[in-house]
């Protein structure tokens, strides 16, 4: 057992990660973890989805190292640089221009909330109006204006304060199959006594992560565009945990045909690990004044470098993405098999791309025990969802296809252990497939 005391003595209660991973990682590569010990577990969990190309991945890594060597510089404000004139152009040039887009870029402070908190008070200056629209189970961060607009009563009630100026709707598919939440949307907006003041602006994940592997579908989004429009209300999807080809395509609204007002990116946008946000905003949308946004650290140069060599390796063109979508096929059919394995657990299965999710019964705490199971067994994976009720598979967008088998593997393991220690049999027990 590793000795965690100087953990407890020292760090505030607040810490979260550690409690479901209760070891001392020493070093990663790829997909793999290794603890103190000595012992590899297999990464399910790409920090909470910011690396998407692995740990220290060798060409970023590579890029790094010589950036470092030659003196740059590593800390500018928001100054111009040479690694940020780099990273510019290779974001026009890889993904605005191949899609006839127009967009003007904003770098906030390093952390995905600090992207939401601008977003949404650009929205409120451009429309000249306070309140916002979010969903249900939707998740944007836990300062003051992002988390306004998050629905997690575990994040809410740790505010301290009232949190206004957000009037939370039902995210497709929150009140089941038949009912259509967008025309509720609708008729809240055009009834002058529904009590919703004017919205400024729509926020939304096109896949709730933290709040358990919701999947908008592609009508829905194009609708919720739509309403956006006839209503006067900006657009901004939040593509901080799903973005940078976690869906598969760069963008994961992209599918939809859709063209948000603005746009959020974080987490896995330096593609290294390294603190990085953005905002895009169309151009007629930058109403900032110089300075009205600020922040110390929103020109990490260091990420700038590791950002441009991501988009340079792997968004040149559609291989990486049709990789990441034959990978989503093996997870979906494997998480599949498993739910028909046990028909009478309540299982199933949604996600889109590499975010997918095994959801269980809610209140009865099995996801969380197959969570802790796997992590025995060598697997790093989390849950989400309003009652943790939905095991979330995220592993690297670059995990090997023999590596990725083997972490579904000591899944399904895993699933048969928690359930047979609860009475339930598997109907037939198979692994990858195979009858064992």
């Amino acid at each position: 057992m590793m000795d965690l005391k100087i953990f407890d003595r020292m760090e505030s209660e607040v810490r979260g990660y550690i409690r479901s991973f209760p070891v001392i990682f020493k070093k990663a590569t790829g997909s793999v973890l290794v603890d103190e010990d000595g012992k590899e577990y297999i990464d399910f969990f790409s920090g909470a989805g910011t690396l998407n190309y692995g740990h220290n991945n060798p060409v970023f890594k590579e890029k790094l190292i010589e950036y470092l060597q030659t003196d740059g510089v590593v800390h500018g404000l928001d100054m111009a640089t040479s690694a940020k004139k780099h990273y510019l152009e290779t974001f026009e040039r890889v993904l605005l221009q191949p899609r006839g887009w127009h967009y003007t870029l904003q770098f906030t402070g390093p952390t995905g909330t600090n992207a939401v908190e601008a977003a949404l008070k650009l929205a409120r200056q451009v429309k000249g109006r306070s309140n916002i629209i979010s969903f249900s189970h939707g998740f944007h961060g836990v300062s003051g204006g992002s988390l306004a607009v998050t629905a997690n009563a575990k994040f809410r009630n740790a505010a301290g304060v009232a949190l206004g100026n957000t009037t939370f709707m039902p995210f497709d598919g929150y009140m089941g199959p038949d009912f259509n939440t967008i025309a509720y949307l609708e008729r809240v907006l055009s009834d002058p006594s529904s009590g919703v003041d004017h919205p400024a602006a729509v926020i939304v994940e096109t896949v709730q992560g933290e709040g358990g592997v919701n999947v908008a579908s592609q009508r829905w989004l194009r609708d919720l565009e739509r309403v956006c429009r006839e209503h006067d209300m900006l657009l901004i999807v939040d593509d901080i945990q799903v973005g940078c080809g976690r869906t598969g395509n760069f963008f994961s609204f992209e599918s939809a045909g859709i063209r948000p007002d603005i746009i959020t990116l974080s987490k896995s946008l330096s593609g290294f690990g390294l603190p990085m946000s953005l905002v895009m905003m169309k151009p007629e949308l930058d109403v900032w004044k110089p300075g009205a946004h600020s922040g110390t650290f929103r020109g990490n140069n260091l990420a700038f470098v590791t950002a441009a060599q991501a988009l340079d390796s792997y968004w040149q063109d559609k291989v990486f993405a049709g990789n990441t979508q034959r990978k989503e096929r093996l997870v979906r059919d494997w998480l599949e098999n498993i739910v028909h394995s046990y028909p009478m657990a309540g299982l199933s299965v949604r996600g889109r791309g590499l975010i997918q999710g095994l959801v269980t019964p809610a209140d009865e705490g099995l996801a969380n025990q197959i969570a802790e199971r796997a992590f025995q067994h060598g697997i790093v994976i989390e849950t989400s969802g309003a009652h943790d009720e939905v095991l979330k598979l995220l592993p690297a967008l670059t995990i090997e296809d023999e590596l990725l088998r083997k972490g579904l593997e000591v899944i399904e393991r895993s699933v048969a252990e928690v359930l047979d220690e609860r009475g339930q049999k598997a109907r037939v027990l198979k692994f990858g497939g195979r009858t064992r």
